[in-house]
């Protein structure tokens, strides 16, 4: 009689990831409500969210502590644009 396959233990590493994620794009998405950021640059970190996306659920099983730092590129990757376009760009209410 052959034994059951032993089931590792599930990290928690990739569900705080996907969670981290989840915030992101919800920081995101109040982007050009709030920050005033045109529909463009919107779009480009959309994309940017969507490949960290599918990259957190390619590195679920494979790489879970890996995941956790997606949400944390993504999202400072939103705030160095949103910093740079406030100050090279003009985005924002600061001059009005």
């Amino acid at each position: 009689m052959p034994h059951p396959p032993v089931r590792e233990p599930l990290s928690p590493w990739p569900f705080a990831g996907m969670i981290g994620l989840a915030c992101v794009a919800f920081v995101i998405g109040a982007t050009p409500v709030v920050v005033g950021a045109p529909w463009w640059a919107v779009v480009v970190l959309g994309v940017v969210w969507v490949v960290a996306f599918l990259l957190a659920i390619q590195w679920f099983t494979a790489r879970p502590k890996l995941v956790v730092v997606l949400p944390v590129a993504v999202a400072l990757l939103w705030l160095a644009t949103v910093l740079g376009g406030a100050a090279w760009l003009g985005w924002g209410l600061a001059g009005q």
